[in-house]
């Protein structure tokens, strides 16, 4: 399983680039809005900038002429650009035209299986199911990620599966058991998969223990 930073903040993708672990970036206006700019071009840019990985980044426009032209414009940004569209019956249009193309298109805003197989058939390159968010609504989030993925796998669609909304540390595990091939996270859960409170021990043992033998 990859892993993938959802943010907009650039100071946490360079470090995360740093550790060596994140394969991509997913974001969306709300993100970038969060970050204080306005200037949504430049942003994606700089992001594109910091890691090869793909870039999931959304339109900012409704209806399927005016969001074909957006995407058209985005993935002209950086060539490692992926198109967010949501699974809507515009979207969906979109999605196989922009495919026909040549643009990755991220599916996103995915709530049932029918959407994510709909979705890969009409070429997307990724899918997001949205497991928090399904969570919120009292259904099984992961149970979604799973059924995608077992379904993908039987009928053999290319279609990768990016497990979205993931909230904490155990997301990422279930995400992972569940065979999605990508989990996109907040620094802040990227940053608890690595803690664990006994290792803190263990290194501060080891430490000791070498100051003492100096003494």
């Amino acid at each position: 399983m990859r892993i993938f930073l959802d943010t907009a903040n650039i100071d946490q993708i360079r470090q995360a680039a740093k550790l060596g672990v994140i394969s991509g970036v997913t974001t969306n206006p709300s993100l970038v809005s969060k970050e204080g700019t306005t200037d949504y071009e430049a942003t994606i840019k700089e992001i594109c900038s910091i890691t090869s990985g793909p870039i999931s980044t959304e339109v900012l426009v409704e209806g399927v002429e005016p969001m074909i032209e957006q995407a058209r414009q985005i993935s002209t940004w950086a060539p490692n650009i992926v198109i967010k569209i949501p699974a809507t019956t515009e979207g969906l249009e979109v999605t196989s035209a922009l495919a026909k193309e040549g643009i990755k298109v991220n599916f996103t805003l995915c709530f049932s299986l029918n959407q994510a197989i709909l979705g890969a058939l009409a070429g997307a390159t990724y899918v997001s199911p949205f497991v928090g968010r399904l969570d919120d609504a009292g259904h099984n989030g992961m149970e979604l990620v799973r059924d995608i993925v077992d379904v993908f796998t039987h009928y053999q669609l290319s279609t990768q599966v990016i497990a979205a909304s993931l909230r904490h540390p155990q997301h990422c595990v279930a995400a992972a058991k569940a065979g999605a091939h990508i989990a996109t996270i907040p620094y802040s859960v990227l940053m608890q998969m690595l803690r664990h409170p006994l290792t803190d021990i263990g290194v501060a043992r080891f430490l000791s223990d070498w100051q003492r033998k100096k003494e």
